[in-house]
């Protein structure tokens, strides 16, 4: 496993994508590209919460044509809801070798603020690298500025870093070589 395939979920931006993507290959030394979106319409949501369920995407995510083997990270602007939380900005399966990350939540509108483009942007890397790690079977670090620290708010996200301490940047290191 040597690859990333960016997958929008619907529309997304493609010059945010390949940014992403950019910044992806060089955090975790494997080739990074966009593949075709994944549609899944408004009706997909739950009615009552206007959320996603987070393993809804992953199901339509795994089942959806791959251009090549690796982890597969699926950006969404839909908000997300897992049995356990109220909402998720992110998650993986690794089983499914699957990531996706939500922009509704890491957008400033959210919460009331003007937008900011490169805000969103580097909210997004963090937890893309958050998400990936997971899918590599990283579990969450306790060092606040760790990408794998849990966000348990914005506040959380904006704190940390786009990138693993020393000892996650170790378990990464021997989960790919598996």
């Amino acid at each position: 496993m040597s690859s990333i395939g960016i997958i929008p979920v619907n529309t997304i931006d493609s010059s945010f994508l390949s940014r992403l993507a950019l910044c992806l290959e060089e955090r975790f030394l494997f080739a990074c590209h966009v593949e075709r979106a994944v549609r899944i319409p408004r009706t997909s949501l739950n009615g009552v919460r206007r959320q996603l369920f987070f393993n809804t995407l992953i199901s339509k995510v795994a089942a959806a044509p791959r251009s090549e083997a690796g982890i597969r990270l699926a950006i969404t602007d839909y908000d997300l809801y897992k049995t356990s939380h109220q909402f998720v900005f992110g998650d993986a399966s690794e089983e499914h070798r699957i990531a996706v990350v939500s922009l509704h939540r890491l957008r400033s509108e959210f919460y009331g603020e003007r937008g900011d483009d490169n805000l969103l942007f580097q909210r997004t890397l963090k937890e893309a690298v958050h998400d990936l790690g997971h899918a590599l079977g990283l579990k969450h670090c306790f060092n606040p500025r760790c990408a794998m620290y849990f966000s348990n708010s914005i506040f959380d996200t904006d704190n940390k870093l786009a990138h693993f301490c020393e000892t996650c940047e170790r378990r990464a290191r021997a989960h790919k070589t598996q």
